[in-house]
């Protein structure tokens, strides 16, 4: 993607979709980072199914504390691998209340000491309950910062580093949810639809995928 045209490329998207947000749900900022946590290597609609019930019993880490495992298993039996997720939402709660007075910090450094949380779950927290200019490389965001040529890159952090330097400041805090969405349902993974594609233009990916 050329330089000149990456303005206009997070310009339209910003068109399409104003105030983009996650699609997952949460009230709290404890909500957000259980949900994060929940959802690697799951949907958000998968989580939002099994946090509706969880987040209604349980919305802070003493009450998820109180659960246990056990009982914090029941509510998230439907997420994939969620006896190792239940594991480290335990720790992180434990963390959290004997380290943080129950509350999640703001510290990248910090939130990456939680059990279960990495880079990418603690960009989603600073960006989404704290308002800052991080990328959260997920899945989607890796295929279409490599497809679009805007942030190619080997491996997440690189991608990561090189969106950072690439989006223009005024489009950072949303970028990531942009990025998202266009991945999740535009720039699909096996054959992306080219032909609902707003940015199309901007685009290196070639060929385009003809109209079905």
């Amino acid at each position: 993607m050329r330089d000149r045209d990456v303005e206009p490329f997070f310009a339209t998207l910003r068109a399409a979709n104003p105030l983009p947000t996650t699609e997952l749900e949460f009230s709290t900022v404890f909500e957000l980072l259980v949900a994060v946590l929940l959802s690697a290597q799951a949907t958000d609609a998968g989580v939002n199914k099994a946090t509706r019930g969880l987040f209604h019993a349980a919305h802070t880490p003493q009450a998820i504390l109180a659960l246990g495992r056990e009982g914090l298993e029941e509510y998230i039996k439907t997420i994939g691998l969620y006896r190792m997720k239940a594991k480290h939402l335990i720790e992180t709660c434990r963390i959290l209340v004997e380290q943080h007075g129950g509350e999640v910090p703001r510290d990248r450094e910090a939130l990456e000491a939680l059990p279960g949380v990495g880079r990418k779950t603690a960009n989603v927290v600073l960006n989404v309950a704290f308002g800052e200019e991080t990328m959260a490389v997920d899945t989607h965001i890796f295929r279409v910062s490599n497809r679009t040529g805007l942030a190619p890159g080997k491996t997440p952090l690189e991608v990561e580093m090189k969106l950072v330097q690439r989006v223009p400041k005024e489009y950072k805090v949303d970028a990531h949810h942009w990025l998202i969405l266009h991945g999740r349902y535009v720039c699909v993974a096996r054959t992306p639809k080219c032909w609902q594609c707003a940015v199309i233009q901007y685009c290196d990916y070639q060929p385009k995928t003809p109209p079905p």
